[in-house]
């Protein structure tokens, strides 16, 4: 149980993520199927049923991981029985989201005429939605609970509509008939993305209004700066969906489409919107900001954090550190806790410290080193082999990232995996390797890129989306919160770094130029962020 307990808090967040990621593809699938699709080709409907059916599979498979999960660790820390908590809210709401998944799924899968399936399907999604919102914060608080509600109501509705409904999309472009049925989806789809768009930024601003309270709540919070990069995120996704529209609004005047392009942006679109809902899935691990009374972070300690300081390349000895275990909280801040289930408050030396400090930027020198290579390689053929730097980078972090474990620490190599944050840090340097080998193949046209090269985006997109999701086991909120503040931009970076290098990929050569240096850009920027890490 203490093992549950010490990954409890990440994989509670991953579930949340891929919870909201299915529910937002199932609602979104059946709006796409019988209200944008209708009946616009067998062929398309048949496949964009076989995509509902999965997101609908997910959807139950998720919700009822979480629901055992949050079960398992209320049994086992404070003594309830699975009696007692079969009743819970939690629990209902799962059940809910279940039974319309599982609703979906068989009306989906039976063969009925499109009336009767539409209607158990949206049965089915009204289950779906009022358990979700059963979960959120809305239905807890005691003041303004009606409002919050149906704000909560209409931006689980929207983002379905919209984000869940893209992938729809990106197959029905790609199996429609003819241009036709094409631009007709197409056109209903643009209808209901901009209504949803407006929708959910009106909820959004709402809820913020009763979650934020003020703006050093927003900038001064882990849920505020959380907020703010779902703010930053939607804003991508407003600038592709007008790119997109402005493509449909062409074919529709009689001018040549360029359909391929709206299948590519539509990728990128549907890709952000994931990662749109897996910040959404952070907040819900996050106190809203209006409840912070205490350790609100100024300005002035925003500044003091980040303004620029030299790198500290000097690392400490391994006997400096504090030794491995569950430390005493005796001495330990005054400032409350960070309220995470399963989270231990551990209070970091200055050899501690340190020691993370030169970890990152040692990482940040070669990730600057990989982004100007990358764009040497350009003009000079030898920098084509730039891919094999991040070798030397995961070797680093696997050794150095977490001193108390193997071979540096007494904790065994296994053994090391059941603390969560040193699980993260292993899959990381997992999928660097995975990205060195694959990329540098690409580069030297060892493998052919429009395969083989989509391996790069997918890593980068894979790490920001984890770094979105990354938990700490911190003693204050001031201190998560400055955690938060490093950790954000860089994953919004690697966003921009995966999606600028799949476009670039995706893309006919030559169109959308300027993504070609966009991702090394990026790769620059983060190299220079981690270089100006810090934790004091």
């Amino acid at each position: 149980m203490t093992q549950l307990l010490d990954i409890f808090a990440y994989i509670s967040v991953l579930l949340r993520g891929l919870t909201l990621a299915s529910e937002a593809l199932t609602v979104g699938g059946v709006i796409f199927v019988f209200v944008v699709a209708r009946t616009d080709g067998k062929d398309v409907r048949s496949r964009l049923l076989l995509l509902l059916r999965g997101a609908s599979v997910s959807l139950a498979a998720a919700q009822l991981c979480y629901v055992a999960g949050n079960s398992a660790i209320l049994v086992g820390s404070a003594g309830l029985t699975w009696e007692e908590i079969s009743g819970a809210t939690f629990w209902v709401a799962g059940g809910m989201v279940a039974l319309g998944a599982s609703i979906i799924l068989i009306s989906a899968r039976a063969g009925l005429r499109p009336m009767v399936t539409g209607g158990a399907c949206s049965i089915g999604c009204i289950g779906i939605v009022l358990g979700s919102v059963m979960a959120s914060h809305s239905i807890s608080r005691l003041d303004h609970r009606p409002a919050l509600v149906s704000m909560t109501l209409a931006h689980h509705i929207a983002s379905a509509a919209w984000i869940g409904g893209m992938p729809y999309l990106i197959v029905a472009l790609r199996h429609a008939e003819d241009a036709g049925t094409v631009t007709r989806i197409a056109g209903r789809f643009s209808i209901i993305a901009m209504a949803s768009a407006a929708s959910l930024t009106a909820a959004g601003a709402g809820l913020s209004r009763f979650y934020i309270g003020s703006a050093a709540a927003l900038k001064g919070t882990t849920y505020g700066i959380m907020l703010l990069s779902k703010v930053v995120l939607t804003l991508f996704l407003l600038f592709l969906g007008a790119l997109n529209f402005k493509i449909v609004q062409a074919a529709r005047s009689g001018l040549p489409p360029t359909w391929l392009s709206l299948r590519r942006f539509a990728e990128v679109e549907a890709g952000i919107g994931i990662t749109v809902l897996l910040a959404a899935a952070s907040l819900t691990s996050a106190p809203p900001a209006i409840d912070v009374r205490t350790g609100v972070v100024t300005g002035a300690e925003i500044m003091q954090r980040m303004k620029p300081k030299r790198p500290r390349l000097q690392t400490p000895l391994v006997s400096e550190l504090s030794p491995p275990g569950p430390r005493s909280r005796e001495g330990a801040s005054a400032q409350p806790e960070s309220l995470v289930p399963g989270q231990v408050s551990n209070a970091d030396s200055p050899a501690d410290i340190a020691w993370s400090e030169y970890n990152h930027h040692y990482a940040g020198l070669v990730v600057l080193s990989i982004g100007l290579a990358s764009l040497l390689a350009r003009r000079f053929a030898w920098a084509q082999h730039w891919p094999l730097l991040f070798l030397g980078l995961a070797l680093f972090l696997f050794i150095r990232a977490d001193s108390e474990n193997w071979p540096l620490g007494p904790r065994g190599f296994w053994e090391s995996f059941q603390v969560a944050e040193v699980a993260q840090h292993r899959l990381f340097v997992v999928l660097i390797v995975v990205f060195a080998v694959f990329e540098w193949a690409v580069q030297t046209n060892r493998l052919p890129p429009s395969r083989a090269g989509l391996v790069f985006p997918l890593v980068c997109l894979a790490g920001s989306a984890l770094l979105q999701t990354h938990s700490h086991s911190l003693t204050n909120v001031k201190e998560e919160f400055l955690a938060e503040l490093s950790h954000i931009p860089i994953a919004i970076l690697g966003m921009v770094t995966g999606w600028s290098r799949w476009l670039e990929l995706r893309l006919p050569r030559g169109q959308l130029r300027v993504v070609v240096w966009i991702w090394p850009v990026s790769l620059i920027l983060i190299g220079a962020l981690l270089l100006n890490y810090r934790e004091s």
